[in-house]
């Protein structure tokens, strides 16, 4: 069957994204629409549509030229980038894992090279308006790991009262110095921030400083180490470096919390030895339950295997 042309100029109430435009007119599913977009089906104002998120206004033409029977698959997109890799992808998240050399954020000092900069320009990529990246949470440079990003403002907020309420799942493997002598355990301290140094302690007064709870297991004990699998209960920062270092078993590599404590001559990584494994939450817009994993780096890895 030979292509059909549908076409139509946007109304007030269609003002956005082409996507719905086209999504109106062929009554294709959003992926097909992709494809369409792919396949150089559409056009607006008699120009090559370059992307399913492009802006329209009022008055615009959209043409459609398509088969209806025919099917049309999306074009493989780059899924990953030196910064960061692509765990998935929807209209209204983006789930990734982040290296341990990578920044979250900037900091004071206004660092352009950072995650959210690089997803940044994922979400950009061929687009005439740009994208945009909502933070979440965040993981210290130095951990690596799972993090969820929202794609507008009413998705994050929703995400964040979910971390507020402490509901999201989070599961992190580490290496901690020495070996920890019970299988499990709970650490329930409250931690306090050092305003001068913006350093974590654990609170030494009663009613100091914010509750912080991190529960863990023993995985395996090695010469001088410990694998231990942590879940995280509250979710303070640095939470789980403080708590360790605390109970005097710091995070090898970890300087800044355990000092000489936290060199283990086997351990030569430039990072820490923890790495997000685990984030399960509720999507905002489905309800439904989501996991999503990082396998554990090849440092981690080849440390446990000897």
């Amino acid at each position: 069957m030979a292509n059909i042309i549908q076409k139509t100029a946007v109304t007030m109430e269609q003002v956005g994204r082409v996507d719905k435009v086209v999504q109106a007119l062929t009554s294709r599913s959003r992926s097909q629409i992709r494809g369409l977009v792919d396949h150089g089906c559409v056009t607006i104002n008699g120009a090559p549509c370059e992307s399913d998120f492009e802006p329209v206004v009022a008055g615009d033409e959209i043409v459609v030229s398509h088969n209806p029977h025919q099917n049309y698959p999306e074009k493989p997109r780059a899924r990953s980038d030196a910064a960061f890799r692509l765990i998935h992808e929807d209209e209204d998240l983006l789930v990734v894992e982040k290296p341990a050399h990578m920044l979250t954020v900037p900091t004071p000092k206004h660092e352009t090279d950072t995650l959210v900069h690089h997803l940044q320009r994922y979400v950009s990529l061929g687009r005439k308006k740009l994208g945009r990246v909502e933070i979440v949470h965040r993981l210290d440079r130095g951990v690596s790991g799972v993090l969820v990003f929202a794609k507008n403002a009413r998705i994050a907020e929703l995400l964040k009262e979910q971390f507020a309420a402490h509901k999201p799942e989070r599961e992190y493997i580490a290496l901690v110095a020495g070996t920890m002598e019970r299988d499990s355990g709970t650490f329930d301290k409250n931690l306090v921030t050092d305003d001068e140094t913006i350093h974590r302690s654990v609170a030494e007064k009663p009613g100091q400083g914010e509750r912080a709870v991190t529960h863990y297991e023993v995985a395996k004990r090695l010469p001088g180490a410990t694998l231990v699998r942590v879940r995280l209960e509250t979710g303070r920062r640095n939470q789980i470096r403080v708590h360790f270092a605390d109970a005097g078993h710091p995070v090898l590599g970890d300087p800044r919390y355990g000092g000489e404590k936290s060199q283990h001559r086997r351990w030569t990584a430039r990072r820490m030895a923890l790495h997000a494994a685990t984030l399960a939450f509720v999507h905002p817009t489905s309800g439904k339950r989501v996991r999503f994993e990082a396998p554990v780096p090849k440092e981690i890895h080849a440390f446990t295997r000897g």
